[in-house]
């Protein structure tokens, strides 16, 4: 077994097809097929399904990508550590984030760390959390930026800020020019929130209890976009992070009073995992992104 073929084999998994494969890791296409076959039989087993326009991982190929994944990243991390004793700030950065944070602080974040340390390549993941704890464990991302605290003795939470749910109202409820409300004051509203599995839903959903109050919930999204525009039509209320306040038609957003009603958003990685010269810089370069604002 050569690296080259879990190379190979990982870049068909990730592309979905062979020629795609190919293109990315500048083999020939025919050279590339010739050394998953060799891969394949010395395993035994047949990773993909090779269909007319793509390739679909069996089940043996599914077992196995986290392996070769595993490989390939503690190999890398191997030629860090020697760029590290090198003494030499450069490498790559795999950052898992989830979605409710995602779109509203890493552009502002990695633009500025990009030009000032332009040796350091951050790739970024977006997913639900439990989906990045999964990534974190197989070692296919470094971090994730995700909603504390995180449970695991396995884990570090690093607090970064915290900040505070506001609600979202059509323009013309009758909340909707106040500056502040309770959760309290939205009871029996029709409540329109993330889907399973976004743990900002769980969040709100606990300060909804907390508050005694039981959400109806009338419509489910992954997306904030998508519930803003149903707020702007008037189907009913929502709630956002402080990040995600931005000027939408229709819409007023309100703050929720009250010491619970906020999430603390920081960086979670495994502790034994090995930390790297580009890592502690990225993370430390983020800490003082957002002390500044």
């Amino acid at each position: 077994m050569e690296i080259h073929q879990l190379r190979y084999f990982s870049a068909v998994a990730r592309h979905g097809t062979f020629t795609r494969a190919s293109e990315v890791e500048h083999v020939s296409q025919p050279s590339l097929s010739q050394q998953i076959l060799k891969l394949e039989a010395e395993l035994g087993s047949r990773l993909f399904d090779r269909l007319t326009r793509s390739a679909k991982l069996t089940v043996f190929g599914k077992a196995f990508l986290p392996k070769a994944e595993r490989i390939l990243r503690e190999l890398e991390e191997a030629k860090t550590e020697l760029l590290e004793m090198a003494g030499e700030e450069k490498g790559d950065v795999v950052v898992g984030v989830i979605p409710t944070i995602a779109a509203y602080l890493l552009p502002r974040m990695l633009t500025g760390f990009a030009r000032r340390h332009p040796l350091v390549k951050v790739r970024v993941i977006e997913e639900i959390t439990p989906l990045l704890l999964e990534r974190l464990h197989q070692g296919t991302i470094d971090m994730a930026i995700v909603a504390l605290p995180i449970p695991g003795s396995e884990l570090s939470n690093l607090e970064l800020f915290e900040e505070q749910f506001h609600a979202v109202l059509p323009e013309k409820h009758p909340l909707a020019r106040e500056k502040q409300i309770k959760l309290a004051d939205l009871n029996n509203e029709p409540f329109l929130l993330l889907k399973e599995g976004h743990c900002f839903r769980d969040s709100v959903i606990v300060a909804c209890r907390q508050s005694k109050v039981e959400p109806a919930i009338a419509f489910e999204s992954g997306q904030f976009a998508t519930i803003l525009a149903m707020v702007s039509a008037g189907m009913g209320v929502s709630a956002v992070p402080a990040m995600a306040v931005q000027p939408q038609p229709g819409c007023r957003f309100v703050p929720i009073a009250g010491k619970r009603n906020t999430r603390k958003v920081g960086i979670i990685r495994l502790r034994h995992h090995f930390e790297t010269r580009a890592q502690r810089v990225l993370v430390e370069d983020m800490r003082e992104t957002c002390k500044a604002g």
